[in-house]
């Protein structure tokens, strides 16, 4: 396989195997009018195997959903053909409209104009809690 490599863009790597098309649907990658590539079942030498989406232009990218669905995945910043940055994101502490909450009696289901707002409830099993009506995201 040969994917070409990026002049200016962002590669998001070490996403864990069967993740990044996760990750691609929540960052909303579909709709963009440049090119993308998710590799998937990378082998990678320090995880087995792993993702990784390669977007092909200098976009805004949002780095709480890539610490909600994989806290261990990095970010390269690609300028002129070049690394220019590397990031790890982590977990972020809050989640605002990422996912919905599903929870039918939870006041953002009548009231939609509410933020679908969930905080970091537990670091270790990276559960996240609604702030509205304290129910487990999925």
């Amino acid at each position: 396989m040969n994917i070409d490599s990026i002049r200016d863009g962002i590669v998001i790597d070490h996403i864990t195997a069967g993740c990044g098309m996760k990750l691609y649907e929540l960052l909303g990658l579909d709709k963009l009018d440049v090119s993308v590539a998710l590799i998937r079942n990378v082998t990678s030498r320090k995880m087995g195997k792993k993702d990784i989406i390669k977007i092909d232009a200098d976009i805004p990218v949002n780095f709480d959903v890539i610490g909600y669905v994989d806290p261990s995945a990095t970010v390269n910043i690609i300028k002129n053909g070049e690394l220019l940055k590397k990031l790890t994101i982590g977990m972020p502490e809050r989640l605002t409209n990422v996912i919905r909450c599903r929870n039918p009696r939870c006041i953002t289901t009548t009231e939609q104009e509410l933020d679908q707002v969930f905080r970091l409830s537990d670091r270790d099993r990276q559960e996240y809690r609604c702030i509205y009506c304290d129910t487990k995201a999925n």
